[in-house]
């Protein structure tokens, strides 16, 4: 935890703070999504403890109220999770080395943590800046899932009140600094091309999944 206080970055404090932000909007969509769905309110209250993956649990959702089967829903939104096994691979020293810290990290391990930490040249300041976004974003979608099962069906359409769009727009922004670099750059391009070329054919997560052989690019340019 000392080195979350030393930290002290202003910008990574504003930057985890507007995500928060966003997430919470998002949170907030999710339960009330969820609870107008005709689902009790604490089913998503626990599915957002237990699974903390925004995408994931929207797919989930998704699929249950248009009537699939939980074992579909289940396998949707684990198929959408693998997304996050690179990065569990490139955050596996910013995790800790006790048995409880690496378990607590792994369920902090998001697209968003990830995003943070390894903007982070330092080890130190990579895993400070992990366990920081990690823990307050946490909070922050649970406390917002919680807000919008209570309210439930008095946020009438949220996606007509543009909530939808917060969570996307954040996170590209926190990826723009990260595409000065060429090699970053083309392999992000080429990744976003061939996803949006797939996104027709394939099924929600998958074209996201390809994107990932966009690294191959960056392989071959160094």
């Amino acid at each position: 935890m000392r080195s979350l206080c030393r930290t002290g970055d202003p910008r990574l404090l504003r930057d985890v703070a507007l995500v928060c932000l966003a997430d919470g909007v998002i949170g907030v969509s999710f339960g009330a999504i969820a609870v107008a769905g005709g689902m009790p309110a604490w089913l998503p209250v626990a599915m957002s403890l237990i699974v903390f993956a925004g995408a994931a649990q929207f797919s989930a959702v998704g699929m249950l109220l248009t009537g699939g089967s939980p074992l579909a829903a289940a396998a949707t939104g684990l198929l959408l999770n693998t997304r996050t096994v690179p990065f569990s691979l490139a955050l596996a020293d910013s995790l800790g080395s006790g048995r409880a810290a690496r378990l607590l990290g792994a369920h902090l391990i998001t697209d968003e943590t990830a995003a943070f930490a390894l903007a982070q040249r330092d080890p130190a300041r990579r895993r400070a800046a992990f366990w920081l976004s990690g823990l307050a974003l946490f909070a922050t979608w649970n406390v917002g899932v919680l807000a919008g099962s209570l309210a439930g069906n008095a946020l009438g359409d949220t996606d007509a009140l543009g909530l939808d769009a917060a969570y996307p727009a954040v996170l590209l922004a926190l990826t723009l600094p990260a595409l000065r670099d060429l090699r970053t750059r083309r392999a992000a391009l080429t990744g976003a091309a061939l996803a949006l070329a797939a996104t027709p054919f394939l099924p929600p997560g998958l074209p996201v999944l390809l994107a990932l052989t966009g690294l191959l690019a960056a392989g071959r340019a160094s």
